[in-house]
C-alpha cells in the first residue's frame, strides 16, 4: 500500500492478472458445460483412437522437455548439468500450470540457474532471451506457412489475415514478457545494459550455444505441434499436417495474449477454433485438444510437482 492507502502498481497488476485468469477459466467452464454432449462425444472418440498414434504423441510430449532444456542451455554460456536441467524443465512445466503468464516456469528456471552459479541478473537475461527467441521462431514459422504456401495452407478466407495479426500480437506479448523479466536490469545505469549485450554476444559467439538456443526453440514448437498432429491422426481426422501445424502456431500465439496458467482456457479455445477452421469436425477438434492437453499438461502435472518438490528438497532449486 502507498502512503495514501492506494494499492501499489505491482499489486494492481497482480489483481488484474488474477481477475482475467478467473474470467477466462469461468468462461471456459461455462462453454464446456453448455456443450456437454459435444464434449462427451469427443471424449468417447478419443477412447477408441489409434493406440499407435497416441503412443507417438506421448513420445513427442516427452521430447518437449528435452527441447526446452536444450534451448535453456543455449541461453547461457556456462555448461549446465544435463540431467538436472531436463528435470528442472519438467518441474517448470508443472509449475507453469499453477501460476499465470508463465510465472511458475520462469521462477523455477531462475532458481535453477542461480543454483548453478549464474548470477540473478544473467539468469533473468537468459530467460528473457529464451522467451524472445521462442516467440520469434513461432512467428517466423507462422509467417512462412501463411505466406510461402498459401494455396495448401489456406484454412479459411479470414484466418490467414487474422493469423498474421495473432502471430504478430503473440510475438509482441513474448517481447513484453521478456522486457518485464529484465526490468530489474534496466533500473541501473548503462552498466546493466552493457552486461546484457555482453551476455548476448557471448552466447551468440559460440556456435554450439546458437544451435542449442535456436534449434531447441524450433524443436520445442515443432514437437508440441507434433503432439497435436499425432492426436489428430489417432482420431482419423482428415486434416493435413500442415494445417494442424498452422492451427497450433496461431492458437499458441493468440493464447499468449491472456495470462492464464499454462494457457488454460485461452489455448484450448483457440486450438478448437483453429482446428475447426482447418476442417476438423467440432467433436473431433475437442477430442484432439483434450488429448493434447492430457499428454502435455494433465498427466505430467502430478509427477512434475513431485519432481519439483524433490529438486527443492535436494537444493537443486
Amino acid at each position: 500500500m502507498s502512503a495514501t492507502g492506494a494499492p501499489l502498481p505491482r499489486a494492481r497488476g497482480r489483481n488484474w492478472q488474477l481477475a482475467v485468469t478467473a474470467a477466462v477459466v469461468l468462461t471456459a467452464g461455462w462453454v464446456v458445460a453448455a456443450h456437454r454432449h459435444t464434449v462427451d462425444a469427443g471424449t468417447d472418440r478419443l477412447a477408441v483412437a489409434d493406440r499407435n498414434w497416441l503412443v507417438a504423441a506421448g513420445a513427442a510430449a516427452l521430447a518437449t522437455w528435452v527441447c526446452a532444456a536444450v534451448a535453456q542451455q543455449g541461453a547461457v554460456t556456462e555448461r549446465l548439468p544435463a540431467g538436472r536441467l531436463v528435470a528442472a524443465q519438467f518441474a517448470a512445466g508443472a509449475a507453469n500450470h499453477l501460476l499465470p503468464a508463465g510465472i511458475g516456469a520462469s521462477a523455477v528456471n531462475l532458481r535453477f540457474l542461480t543454483r548453478c552459479g549464474v548470477s540473478t541478473a544473467r539468469s533473468a537475461t537468459a530467460l528473457a532471451v529464451k522467451a524472445a527467441v521462442g516467440g520469434l521462431v513461432r512467428f517466423a514459422l507462422a509467417v512462412v506457412l501463411l505466406l510461402v504456401s498459401p494455396p495448401t495452407l489456406r484454412i479459411s478466407p479470414v484466418v490467414p489475415r487474422a493469423g498474421v495479426l495473432l502471430a504478430v500480437a503473440g510475438g509482441i506479448a513474448v517481447a513484453a514478457t521478456a522486457v518485464a523479466i529484465c526490468r530489474p536490469l534496466r533500473r541501473g545505469t548503462g552498466r546493466a545494459a552493457s552486461r546484457v549485450l555482453a551476455d548476448l554476444r557471448a552466447v551468440h559467439g559460440r556456435r554450439a550455444r546458437v544451435c542449442a538456443l535456436w534449434g531447441g526453440s524450433l524443436g520445442f514448437a515443432l514437437v508440441h505441434a507434433g503432439v497435436l498432429i499425432a492426436v489428430v491422426r489417432a482420431l482419423d481426422v482428415s486434416v493435413p499436417a500442415g494445417h494442424v501445424l498452422l492451427a497450433y502456431l496461431l492458437a499458441s500465439g493468440a493464447a499468449l495474449l491472456l495470462p492464464t496458467p499454462g494457457g488454460l482456457g485461452s489455448l484450448d479455445a483457440a486450438l478448437v477454433l483453429t482446428l475447426t477452421a482447418a476442417g476438423a469436425p467440432g467433436a473431433a477438434a475437442l477430442s484432439a485438444v483434450f488429448g493434447y492437453r492430457l499428454l502435455t499438461a494433465w498427466l505430467p502435472l502430478l509427477p512434475g510437482l513431485l519432481v519439483l518438490a524433490l529438486l527443492t528438497r535436494r537444493s537443486v532449486l
